[in-house]
């Protein structure tokens, strides 16, 4: 089961976090960039993330490009999204794109098809929200999926948290989805191949949806730049394991808390990885 390669990878690497590759051109060192065109900040944006793949491997299990940042540079950007993930992979990382799919039918199966065999991703994003039918082309036993439940926006509330007539909320019901659609797919490990988006930004839900989803993985977005800390994160899990948090602009732009310059963001970013592990292993 690919819940069990994440995991695996996780515990061997003794650090519960999954660094997200979510880069702009204004994030980079000036002297990357060669010109304002499509081509050469693309080309730019693939070194940099190669160089933060670098300094990583070894500490991280794991990345989260999130589609939208490559999208925006045309199909250069999606030259760069396939090419990140291969170097990612290469290197022994475990690749989960940010592309929160869904749709229904034969297009639900492309897009499947699209991030686990065009571009070889491990996992995905994926939006439940159209029901059963949306997400069932995505669930397989070698790929892993994390489905939308309680989003770390500060809005998320407006569908999520209204109540059924039987009394849950709606992400309440996504997680009973989320578990229905696993429920096949369970690995060694304990958890299925269906994974869960819930957010650090509300940790009393996190820790909610933890007990009510014993067999469920959770990707964690919201802590670093979205302002969640160690101790929101700690409900995510059951004996050190359960979940991946993850991290982006805080990683990507350590150089700028740290006060160094950009040229320095690889190492800043280490840095930040190495203490992100440490904080987050000290409370769970």
């Amino acid at each position: 089961m690919s819940a069990d390669k994440l995991i695996q990878k996780l515990i061997e690497m003794k650090n519960p976090t999954i660094a997200g590759l979510d880069p702009l051109a204004e994030y980079l060192p000036a002297s990357m960039i060669k010109s304002d065109n499509l081509h050469d900040k693309a080309q730019a944006i693939l070194a940099f993330n190669k160089a933060l793949i670098d300094v990583l491997c070894d500490i991280v299990g794991a990345v989260k490009p999130q589609s939208a940042y490559y999208e925006l540079l045309g199909w250069e950007g999606i030259r760069v999204l396939h090419e990140t993930i291969i170097y990612a992979q290469n290197k022994g990382m475990y690749v989960v794109v940010d592309g929160k799919r869904n749709d229904i039918g034969s297009t639900a199966e492309a897009y499947a098809k699209a991030y686990f065999e065009t571009f070889g991703a491990d996992g995905l994003t994926v939006n439940g929200y159209l029901g059963t039918d949306g997400i069932k082309p995505f669930i397989s036993a070698e790929k892993m999926i994390f489905a939308l439940v309680k989003t770390s926006n500060k809005s998320s509330g407006d569908l999520q948290d209204l109540k059924l007539e039987n009394g849950i909320t709606v992400y309440e019901q996504m997680g009973q989805l989320v578990n229905n659609w696993g429920s096949e797919f369970i690995g060694k490990c304990g958890y299925s191949n269906v994974g869960a988006v819930i957010g650090a930004t509300y940790p009393e839900q996190l820790a909610e949806m933890r007990e009510k989803l014993p067999n469920t993985f959770f990707l964690v977005p919201g802590y670093g730049a979205q302002g969640a800390g160690a101790k929101d994160i700690k409900g995510a899990f059951t004996k050190g394991l359960g979940a991946v948090i993850n991290s982006s602009r805080a990683i990507m732009c350590a150089y700028k808390q740290q006060n160094l310059p950009a040229e320095k963001f690889a190492e800043a970013a280490r840095i930040e990885a190495v203490r992100m592990r440490d904080e987050i292993n000290s409370v769970i």
